[in-house]
């Protein structure tokens, strides 16, 4: 098991992973890469350069859960999304291909914009995860209780791992 994140020289971050971990959170983001498509944009010119998208809400839950209506009025949600989904899918994107490329075995030293990344992108992935898990506030109760012959063992125990990474993150930041 990791140690986590602990603070790096200028605001960045050191951590330190077994291969194990490596390949456990490349295949991670990875899927996350498969999930968060780039964002589809209308087929007039100036509003592809400017990434206007059609505006639908996804219908997927995983989605739904990484975009989010930002309104109750489905047409003023519509709007805003038709307007930010396509930069904010190409966020997620960056953000998952910045961890893909700076997960390494032993010591990793991040620099402050690419621990932000981690950061968004962990978060990304714990909500991913947590959505297809159903996860509830009782999950450290569900985990405790649950036998580890249990086929949803390893995915619980992941999510609770991806947990503590984001902890350690968030306090090795602050």
């Amino acid at each position: 098991m990791t140690s986590g994140f602990s603070p790096g020289k200028g605001g960045g971050v050191i951590a330190e992973f077994e291969a194990a971990e490596v390949s456990l959170l490349r295949s991670l983001v990875s899927m996350m890469l498969g999930i968060v498509e780039p964002g589809q944009t209308s087929d007039d010119p100036l509003e592809r350069a400017l990434g206007i998208g059609g505006g639908e809400a996804p219908s997927d839950p995983v989605l739904a859960r990484l975009f989010p209506s930002a309104y109750e009025d489905e047409q003023e949600s519509a709007e805003f999304r038709r307007y930010t989904e396509a930069t904010l899918r190409d966020g997620k994107r960056a953000d998952a291909q910045t961890v893909f490329d700076t997960a390494k075995s032993g010591r990793a030293e991040l620099t402050p914009e690419q621990a932000q990344a981690w950061l968004r992108s962990l978060n990304d992935v714990r909500l991913t995860l947590g959505t297809k898990l159903d996860v509830t506030e009782e999950v450290h109760d569900e985990i405790a209780m649950m036998s580890e012959d249990d086929p949803r063992y390893p995915a619980y125990v992941t999510y609770d791992w991806l947990t503590y990474l984001q902890d350690s993150l968030v306090r090795a930041l602050w």
